[in-house]
């Protein structure tokens, strides 16, 4: 199936392939924008022949999206997950392959939250003994005396999204809480109403230690014999983050000793899991990875991946993305601006006719406050865009770039003229330094203000042109009547001088693209100098 453009062309929709369930309003917001092809339960090989013309791939965490089905999709864009976690997905192949890889980080955070606590009570107050011993047919209350958590000491170990929310609902239980995250800021823990400490402090202090953290190097075997021995007599452990962050066998052990008083465990080293050392102790409430099994994380989690994936499709920054290194976060004053960068980049290729070794990429005025990456990246990417046959994403372009030996020098100064905030390309092409430079107006949008040395306040378009020329009586009107006989109308023009009066720049923004025998025409008329057609759709 095809959509068709304003001038009537027929354009392909992207082909997405759906190899696990999910939402049906996840579905429905795909089928307007995409051709989906559903490979629900069909077997690996199936996945891999459909993926040679797809555009984009979404899974959950039973499809493995290795090397080799990433290389057998040339056309592919983006991998969604429908969920939080990646390790089915090798990161380092879709990097390489410029492949967006989209998760959905927010959709299981109140689940995930409300599985911890209630595994935080159950184990609490036996209930699944009890509930065991009562269906075979005892009545044996004085068994399974149970603990309040009220007034008892929690340990938060990572105190991100599901973190903080199982902070917050433990509050509410007449909890302390305290927490080790050596990447929150104090300021934050205290307005949340906790204490920030060393990790051996928190496994000193705590009566409950509950876990929140991503299984890397770091935390893996977190939770051994050796670090159960530095926390308190009785202590309860909760997981339902990650499996392998604990060893299953020294938790077993230290339960049956009676150093941990009782456990909650949704997740383990090895799954599916149905042999495990924590199965043999009662005192250990166990689940299937149920964190985010609920109706509500599942439909938030299958319509957020949907829209990620298109709008990576419809050449969107995804800030879900998990294979982007943007630094700080990206703030929404700072999204229009990395829209910008990307047609800086593509502008200054063209007129530059060529890329340089250091690209700067220099944010001014307000925007210096905020992370400079982001508008590398995107100035990569538009710059690389004209000059590559290749796919040039967010991902690889700083591959690519790399491979063509060009490098990125990111600059920030609070001083500005004229705008509130500006991003400025740099870089010496032949010899010649060129720049370009552009801004965000509430009123205009997007505006190219200067290009080598002109100053030039034109908003930007998908169809440009850029005529350097004498500046001397005539040029104007000849441009201007050689496009209107033509054909093409002029959506916006500005005029701008050279710095020393040498001549003159006209920056003309256009309704419809202009093929190449049209530009040599205005490369022929009297006092024109130079003529870059710059197409940014």
């Amino acid at each position: 199936m095809a959509s068709n453009l304003s001038d009537g062309t027929a354009v392909a929709r992207p082909i997405v392939v759906v190899a696990e369930a999910i939402a049906e309003a996840g579905l429905d917001a795909l089928n307007r924008e995409c051709e989906v092809v559903d490979l629900v339960g069909a077997d690996r090989s199936a996945v891999i022949e459909a993926l040679a013309n797809a555009a984009a791939l979404i899974v959950r965490s039973e499809t493995t999206v290795d090397r080799e089905m990433i290389e057998a999709a040339p056309l592919l864009q983006v991998v969604g997950r429908a969920g939080i976690g990646v390790d089915n997905i090798d990161l380092d192949a879709a990097t390489e392959q410029g492949v967006l890889v989209v998760n959905a980080p927010n959709a299981n955070t109140i689940s995930a939250a409300e599985h911890t606590m209630a595994l935080l009570l159950a184990q609490a107050r036996r209930v699944p003994e009890a509930d065991q011993s009562l269906r075979s047919g005892r009545w044996d209350r004085e068994l399974f005396q149970g603990m309040e958590l009220h007034g008892k000491t929690l340990g938060v170990l990572g105190l991100g999204k599901i973190g903080t929310l199982v902070a917050q609902r433990a509050s509410s239980f007449g909890m302390t809480i305290i927490a080790y995250d050596p990447y929150v800021a104090v300021n934050r823990a205290q307005r949340l109403g906790v204490e920030l400490l060393p990790l051996t402090e928190v496994f000193a202090r705590a009566d409950v230690i509950t876990i929140h953290l991503p299984r890397n190097a770091e935390t893996e075997n977190l939770i051994t014999t050796e670090s159960i021995a530095t926390m308190r007599d009785g202590v309860r452990i909760i997981n339902v983050a990650r499996g392998g962050i604990i060893n299953e066998a020294d938790l077993a052990d230290a339960v049956e000793s009676g150093k941990v008083g009782g456990a909650g465990v949704d997740v383990f080293e090895v799954e599916p899991s149905t042999d495990s050392p924590l199965f043999r102790v009662p005192q250990i409430v166990v689940t299937p990875h149920l964190g985010a099994s609920t109706r509500e994380a599942q439909d938030k989690a299958g319509t957020a991946v949907a829209q990620a994936v298109a709008d990576a499709l419809a050449g969107h920054l995804v800030l879900s993305a998990v294979n982007l290194d943007f630094g700080a976060s990206v703030s929404a004053e700072l999204m229009p601006f990395i829209a910008l960068a990307e047609q800086l980049g593509r502008i200054f290729a063209v007129q530059a006719k060529g890329l340089p070794n250091e690209l700067t990429v220099t944010s001014r005025g307000q925007l210096a406050h905020e992370p400079v990456r982001p508008l590398a990246l995107a100035a990569l990417k538009g710059a690389l865009s004209g000059s590559t046959d290749e796919h040039v994403s967010y991902v690889n372009a700083g591959l690519i770039a790399a491979s063509r030996g060009v490098t990125v020098i990111e600059e920030s100064q609070t001083t500005v003229d004229d705008y509130q905030s500006i991003v400025r390309l740099t870089g010496v092409v032949d010899g010649q330094i060129r720049t370009v430079a552009g801004t965000c107006m509430t009123r205009k949008g997007p505006v190219l203000v200067g290009v080598d040395g002109y100053s030039v306040e034109v908003p930007l378009t998908t169809h440009m042109l850029l005529v350097r020329n004498d500046d001397s009586p005539g040029c104007i009107g000849r441009v201007g009547t050689y496009l209107g006989d033509i054909g093409h109308n002029i959506a916006d023009m500005v005029v701008g001088r050279a710095p020393d009066g040498s001549g003159a720049m006209m920056g003309i923004a256009l309704e419809q693209a202009l093929d190449a025998d049209h530009v040599a025409g205005l490369m022929s008329l009297d006092g024109i100098l130079a003529v870059s057609y710059i197409d940014l759709k």
